[in-house]
């Protein structure tokens, strides 16, 4: 059973990919990391000495901290948070439980560099409608939490990746992008490595709205119009994108938590 400031498997998985997932803090030295350098979705590493340099900025978000095995590292690193006003605890079991489970985790060989602010930088065309939405969430869920969208003109996206060091999405000619009948968003899925069942299911609604193929899912013609809605409602492709965060939660929800459940009136024709 895990004591007070420690938290189940079950529990943080259960969490991962919703609005209220704690910070997720990887402190496994570095041996520990090189023999297994994937990160718990939506983690980032840094050194365990060194965590109370990060309080001011975890002040006031829960986190939860995690080495191999969940033990002495993990068990130290989150005393020193809280002892620093920080609400911190640990995986239980560490990274090799996680691992054991057998749940999505990162392949970090596809991340790219963080910036100087420890994000990670991503850029595509303005007026974003599925597919340059759908992948912002994605890597802000499962990848990083604090990665840096950029929308800019279709003819300056090449110039923009090289000069701001931003790695270019959903365009022609790239390796993050479509890849025969699938889209963007299957292809970070599968490169990331972190499918599973919900996030399965929502890829081929996502799919089927990004490419007109409707046929796939029934619920591809919902996410092409409340898409296309979303984006007559904000000039700004930023508003427009944190408004299609919610979306995707909602999606993801369903895909993850509702899928067997339906709606009718009257509400006893239904319990009948």
């Amino acid at each position: 059973m895990a004591s007070y400031n420690e938290i189940p498997v079950a529990a943080l998985a259960r969490l991962i990919g919703t609005p209220d997932c704690p910070t997720l803090l990887d402190v496994r030295i570095d041996e520990d990391f090189d023999d297994d350098p994937r990160f718990i979705p939506g983690a980032f590493r840094h050194p365990f000495k060194d965590v109370c340099e990060l309080a001011d900025d975890l002040t006031g978000h829960a986190v939860v901290a995690y080495c191999q095995k969940g033990l002495k590292i993990s068990q130290g690193a989150a005393a020193l948070l809280r002892a620093a006003g920080v609400q911190a605890e640990v995986l239980e079991g560490g990274q090799f439980a996680w691992r054991d489970a057998k749940l999505p985790m990162v392949s970090t060989g596809k991340l790219p560099p963080p910036n100087a602010s420890g994000r990670t930088v991503w850029v595509t065309r303005h007026r974003p409608k599925i597919d340059r939405i759908a992948c912002p969430w994605l890597i802000r869920r499962f990848i990083d939490p604090k990665a840096q969208i950029l929308y800019v003109a279709a003819s300056q996206v090449a110039n923009v990746a090289e000069r701001f060091d931003a790695t270019p999405f959903d365009i022609e000619g790239v390796f993050w992008t479509h890849r025969g009948e699938t889209c963007t968003f299957d292809t970070m899925i599968e490169e990331f490595g972190i499918g599973h069942d919900a996030l399965t299911r929502l890829a081929v609604i996502v799919r089927g709205a990004d490419t007109n193929r409707h046929d796939l899912a029934p619920e591809a013609a919902g996410l092409l119009a409340a898409s296309l809605g979303l984006s007559r409602m904000f000039r700004d492709d930023l508003d427009q994108l944190e408004a299609g965060i919610l979306l995707y939660d909602a999606f993801y929800r369903w895909a993850r938590d509702a899928t067997n459940e339906g709606h009718d009136w009257p509400a006893a024709a239904t319990r009948a």
